[in-house]
């Protein structure tokens, strides 16, 4: 038997990188804090600006877009608020629009009260419903501000892909700003941030092979922003005060160069690993429910239910198997729960879903691996549902 763990949850945080590794032990080494202008500061600061060149560079745009918070909850918080400045004007938002799928940081709204918050749907498909953002764009109050729309890039359940170029251009014919999660995204999809026509965007370092406690806020320029949640010192040119944590930053960086250097390898190799994966789960049970299926998803990730097998139950037999894979997302300090993403969509929140996610080092043996484990619960599933068609004939 293998001891071994086998770890498939790469969209709840991806392992540190070597090179992310590397970097932050040699920013612990420096003294300086990166805003004082001797020497020591000044070498402290060039970390934080090579990390800042790599994640721009990852996104397509420049580095003086990028600012850095302590994730992307912040980053999204940040975002999320009435209360903004056009130059030197104040600036009024007056609702915020999310889609049902949001990844919970989101959909909690920020820095607006409840009833200024409206949920978008979603089709059966898990594609934002264009038409239910247009009606709601439509009535907007202009007289209450400008919308803000949130969606992701990608969900962090099944890996569905939004079109967002399209949704932006919908948002900016009525005016309105655009926020995109692309923590789940970034590396995994090529991204051209000024090319896609969007206010906002938000990142996360340890979904890249970077530390956990690092994110940042891509933004459209500064002509726009946010009123600061954090104020005091005036760091990331006023937008985020704080010291800036450099040994995260550095290793922030080196994750998004090594993202932007290697997304065409991985998006080939690992693909290949995910479509086998599936086709090996279909062909041992054929009524396994693969979400997504029938629209572009990350190439890393299978999120999937089997009828009369609840998720948080194949979850505890995959880690007893020595397999870490999750029952829907990582975020609720380990709480387990219906999926609102499954829910949106219209499926079934009583089984709920397993996300197989898959990264770098995923290797085919270890695909086999959770096929075998797979396979043993598969079977152990549909022994309990013939005894329990025998005694309730």
């Amino acid at each position: 038997m293998n001891n071994s763990r086998l770890y498939l949850d790469y969209n709840a945080t991806a392992p540190l990188l070597p090179a992310a590794h590397e970097a932050m032990l040699a920013a612990l080494d420096l003294p300086g804090n990166p805003s004082s202008v001797h020497a020591e500061g000044r070498a402290a600061r060039a970390v934080v600006s090579r990390a800042r060149q790599h994640i721009a560079t990852l996104v397509g745009t420049t580095p003086n877009n990028v600012i850095f918070t302590s994730g992307a909850t912040e980053a999204a918080a940040t975002i999320m608020t009435p209360h903004f400045k056009m130059g030197r004007a104040d600036l009024a938002i007056g609702q915020l629009y999310v889609s049902a799928v949001e990844h919970p940081c989101v959909l909690a709204g920020g820095r607006f009260d409840a009833a200024r918050v409206s949920v978008i749907n979603v089709l059966a498909n898990g594609l934002v419903d264009v038409d239910h953002l247009a009606s709601l764009l439509d009535v907007h109050d202009r007289a209450s501000g400008l919308p803000m729309v949130a969606v992701q890039m990608a969900n962090n359940e099944t890996g569905i892909c939004q079109d967002i170029q399209k949704i932006a251009e919908l948002v900016k014919a009525s005016g309105g700003i655009m926020l995109v999660d692309a923590v789940q995204a970034a590396g995994r999809l090529p991204i051209d941030f000024d090319a896609l026509g969007v206010d906002f965007l938000i990142l996360s370092s340890h979904k890249i092979g970077g530390p956990k406690g690092a994110g940042a806020i891509i933004c459209a320029g500064e002509i726009m922003m946010p009123n600061p949640l954090i104020p005091g010192g005036g760091q990331e040119k006023g937008h985020r005060s704080g010291t800036e944590n450099p040994a995260a930053i550095a290793g922030f960086g080196a994750a998004a160069e090594c993202a932007a250097r290697d997304l065409t390898t991985n998006a080939t190799r690992i693909s290949r690993l995910r479509d086998g994966l599936e086709a090996e789960m279909l062909a041992r049970a054929p009524d396994c429910i693969i979400h997504g299926d029938n629209v572009e998803r990350l190439f890393n990730t299978t999120f999937f239910s089997l009828p009369d097998l609840k998720a948080e139950t194949a979850q505890i037999a995959f880690d007893l198997e020595g397999i870490a894979v999750s029952a829907g997302s990582a975020c609720s300090s380990g709480k387990v729960g219906p999926s609102h993403v499954l829910a949106a969509m219209g499926r079934d929140t009583q089984v709920g879903g397993l996300r197989v996610s898959l990264g770098a080092a995923t290797t085919d043996d270890e695909i086999d691996r959770f096929l075998v484990a797979f396979d043993k619960l598969n079977q152990k599933r549909l022994t309990a549902m013939r005894n329990s068609a025998a005694q309730n004939p």
